[in-house]
């Protein structure tokens, strides 16, 4: 039987995401319901040889089915690809900043917390050069008014290894108007994905805006 040309490179994954977690190559054997010996045959062999079996390995290492065969997760961190290409470090303008920032996304907002700081994801709307957010009024995104925070949004282009990110420090405000929470309930995508009963806003005005942009051309 042929040899799967990539087979070298797959068993080489296993084997390091089995050092990973800490098996032997008889656990990963047991748990995928094979035998040390079938196990050894199958990363000889390669996917063809056996496809099920390999599904088996792949749930107990805990690996998507791309990621065993090329390496590629489709659910990885950006900035894993080299692409070769280099580019050029760029600072924005705070009104670019506030171009790229858009009405609407989803950012991160750093918090003061009991030992670090807290960074937690927001989908997030601008009102007037402001950010605003909703949350539980308990919940880890509600800092006390008038606490210092960071915003921050980032947008990756890992293909062309460019991409650019806007950072906010200010303060937070929490919104006690019920116009001005009807106001930025209003605006297109105000609703957390979060869902639930998330009735608190949070308004971030800006002492800083910085934004810095890498393109390759």
């Amino acid at each position: 039987m042929s040899v799967h040309p990539d087979c070298g490179d797959i068993a080489r994954r296993i084997l390091q995401r089995r050092d990973q977690l800490g098996l032997s190559e008889g656990m990963l054997a047991h748990r995928a319901a094979m035998s040390p010996a079938y196990l050894r045959q199958l990363l000889c062999s390669g996917p063809e040889f056996d496809p099920p079996g390999f599904v088996r390995i792949a749930a107990v290492l805990g690996m998507a089915w791309p990621e065993l065969l090329s390496g590629n997760r489709p659910d990885a961190p950006p900035g894993q690809t080299d692409t070769g290409r280099r580019g050029q470090l760029l600072r924005l303008t705070e009104s670019q900043c506030w171009e790229l920032l858009g009405t609407r996304g989803v950012g991160r907002v750093g918090l003061p917390g009991s030992s670090a700081p807290v960074v937690l994801p927001v989908n997030y709307v601008v009102d007037d050069r402001t950010i605003a957010y909703r949350t539980a009024p308990r919940g880890a995104a509600a800092p006390a008014d008038g606490s210092p925070v960071s915003f921050e949004v980032d947008r990756i282009d890992e293909h062309r290894s460019a991409g650019w990110s806007v950072l906010i420090l200010g303060q937070a405000h929490l919104v006690d108007t019920s116009d001005e929470e009807q106001h930025l309930a209003a605006l297109p995508g105000a609703t957390p994905w979060a869902g639930g009963a998330r009735p608190l806003w949070v308004r971030v005005r800006p002492a800083a805006v910085t934004g810095r942009r890498i393109d390759t051309g």
